[in-house]
């Protein structure tokens, strides 16, 4: 992709298509359990991979992907203008495979590639896109905190990322081996599901003085981590029924 061609490449995934998803909804909940979205573009001519916290939202054209950052970012003045082409990753490594040996060993993940030309969300959008941000990151905490005020808002830059050119890949499976496959099935072998989980919310020495109470946006927040847990490893197990 260059800024005079923003096409994109081919959204076709070559090694094993079949882990290859086109649902939509599969895609938006990908993006949907992410935090960090890992940006590349190229800059002076070397390619870059960045971090980015990240929400989705609708700024009235359509789903797109939110990264936030300072108005001072070194992307976010790249993008000033026509914008800047950008590959957009977001992974989830759902397990890891303890094969009967190390070449068969794998991982289950959820992985989405997004491309497409990032552009700065205008002046008069730019709270809300911040608010579809905090919505993403922190479901509910907007109804237990003040409102942004003008400085904080001109201080921070959104960028918005088109998601109609996406590829998306999966593997959510046991181990692929077999009861006759020559190998030592003596040595254990199985998925280790892996998870984000939360540990227990520490909180700020300030609030607790004041006498603040447990917000509910952050016990929303750790039990939806612990669901989503338990709900990928129920369905690992079903998988891996004789």
């Amino acid at each position: 992709m260059s800024p005079e061609s923003p096409s994109a490449p081919s959204l076709q995934v070559r090694r094993k298509p079949q882990r290859q998803n086109t649902d939509t909804e599969v895609l938006f909940g990908i993006l949907a359990e992410g935090i960090v979205a890992h940006v590349g573009f190229v800059r002076d001519g070397m390619p870059i991979v960045l971090p980015y916290l990240y929400g989705v939202g609708d700024l009235g054209g359509g789903p797109v992907l939110l990264l936030h950052g300072s108005t001072g970012g070194g992307l976010f003045l790249d993008a000033a203008g026509e914008g800047v082409p950008v590959s957009v990753t977001v992974t989830h490594v759902d397990g890891l495979i303890f094969a009967a040996s190390t070449f068969e060993s794998s991982a289950n993940y959820r992985s989405a590639v997004v491309f497409g030309r990032a552009r700065i969300v205008p002046d008069d959008l730019r709270e809300r896109a911040l608010w579809q941000v905090s919505d993403h990151l922190m479901p509910g905490r907007r109804g237990e905190v003040r409102e942004m005020t003008r400085k904080e808002v001109r201080a921070t830059h959104v960028l918005q990322v088109p998601l109609d050119q996406a590829s998306v890949k999966v593997r959510f499976d046991g181990v692929g081996d077999t009861a006759d496959d020559g190998e030592d099935h003596t040595v254990w072998a199985g998925v280790v599901p892996l998870a984000v989980l939360p540990g227990t919310p520490i909180g700020s020495p300030v609030t607790q003085a004041a006498g603040a109470s447990d917000a509910a946006s952050v016990a929303a927040f750790t039990q939806r981590l612990h669901d989503l847990a338990a709900e990928r490893e129920a369905r690992l197990r079903e998988i891996m029924q004789p």
